[in-house]
């Protein structure tokens, strides 16, 4: 089968201990199981550092091309770059903990940097929204340190909701969760990264 270029993301705060990381690993061995000769560029959201938005930034993002200065071009630098590594991508691997119910501030500060008018999102006559980044399979590591996939969990899981939905709306549809959870749940938490792990099935 074709190879296929991966891009890894880690959001988790915890190093080579997480969870999410570990999980995400084993997805992409699973991806390089089924395409050989893949290759894998990672990203860790944490270590790299990226900055939330500023006022600046965020102007710079709606200035049209033809009146950008230098250091408007400057600004968005680092969004470009984060968009075309996107763009490159065959396969997204995202590690996506659970954090206060929600994702880690770095995954946030990464989504609203590839979020670009007319290059990663648009909107159709009838001013409908229209993803542009399309043709991908985006795959989630999500870890848990409780269970968030029966009735009264699905309440306060705000990380697969939203990354489907807004993810979904940047054309990336083509999304599967993975999960290690309830890791501080006593009666199932020695089982639980390798219940994920055996969870994974690749497309």
């Amino acid at each position: 089968m074709n190879s296929k270029k991966i891009l890894q993301l880690n959001s988790s705060i915890m190093g080579e201990q997480s969870y999410s990381k570990k999980l995400g690993n084993a997805i992409v061995e699973k991806i390089q199981e089924k395409y050989a000769n893949s290759t894998v560029e990672q990203l860790d959201l944490v270590e790299s550092n990226i900055p939330h938005l500023t006022p600046e930034t965020f102007q710079a993002m709606f200035t049209p091309t033809e009146h950008q200065t230098e250091e408007t071009k400057q600004r968005l630098n680092l969004s470009d770059k984060l968009v075309a590594q996107l763009f490159d991508a065959d396969i997204i691997v995202i590690g996506a903990p659970l954090i206060n119910r929600t994702v880690h501030s770095s995954l946030k500060a990464w989504i609203d940097h590839i979020t670009r008018r007319g290059i990663t999102f648009g909107y159709s006559k009838e001013g409908l929204p229209i993803g542009l980044v399309t043709g991908k399979k985006i795959y989630v590591a999500m870890s848990s340190g409780g269970i968030y996939t029966d009735e009264q969990g699905k309440a306060n899981d705000f990380v697969a909701p939203y990354l489907k939905s807004f993810l979904g709306a940047l054309g990336m549809t083509d999304l599967t969760i993975f999960r290690a959870e309830g890791l501080h749940v006593t009666l199932v938490q020695d089982m639980a990264l390798e219940k994920g792990i055996s969870s994974i099935v690749i497309d």
